[in-house]
């Protein structure tokens, strides 16, 4: 029942324009969707090398220590519940940063790299307007999982995904950890109160 009714939410979200996705229908989203945990974590950003979404090799250490604040998560373009509804909420998140946006460092991961290409996950971008902070990676099988890993959101295989949306306010910082679904007000929310902490 939950799946059906986060498939038709995030179905809706994803018929409108992005500038049209109004507060009322996340709320709906969020009210179907089992309540989040938030805690805070230390991880160790793995020595990976992943492959952005313009096909060229990366650090993934690199990418995250480029003294941005970091706000991360990990899907694949296939995916019909959760990716979406995630994706749906960075989007409107990237939309309320405003004139912030340019400073924050949004990073989305496939878990499923065999499928998603670099040209699959500039769709996947176009498709929920990701802005040039936004950016996506996919690479080896490998160097996912030993992503997925390192944050402690490996399940085994995509079917098992569950969603977390990990946040840092900078380099050698401790990570917000967001389990479930979260709101963009929300994420808004605790991304101010991450930096506040500073």
């Amino acid at each position: 029942m939950l799946r059906k009714a986060l498939f038709y939410s995030s179905a809706m979200l994803l018929g409108l324009p992005a500038t049209l996705w109004g507060s009322e229908e996340m709320a709906h989203v969020h009210a179907v969707a089992n309540p989040t945990s938030v805690t805070m974590a230390n991880y160790a950003v793995p020595p990976v090398e992943l492959v952005n979404d313009h096909g060229r090799p990366v650090s993934l250490r690199q990418e995250l220590d480029d003294g941005r604040p970091v706000v991360m998560n990990f899907i694949f373009t296939t995916c019909e519940t959760s990716c979406p509804l995630s994706s749906a909420t960075f989007s409107m998140f990237e939309q309320k940063l405003g004139a912030e946006r340019d400073m924050v460092h949004l990073v989305s991961i496939s878990i499923d790299p065999e499928q998603d290409t670099p040209e699959r996950l500039r769709a996947y971008a176009k498709k929920f307007h990701a802005g040039p902070e936004w950016q996506y990676y996919t690479g080896t099988l490998t160097a996912s999982r030993a992503a997925q890993q390192a944050f402690s959101a490996y399940r085994g295989d995509k079917m098992s995904h569950l969603p977390v949306t990990l946040m840092r306010a900078a380099p050698g910082k401790a990570w917000l950890r967001i389990d479930g679904y979260v709101t963009p007000d929300e994420l808004l929310q605790h991304y101010h109160e991450l930096l506040a902490g500073l």
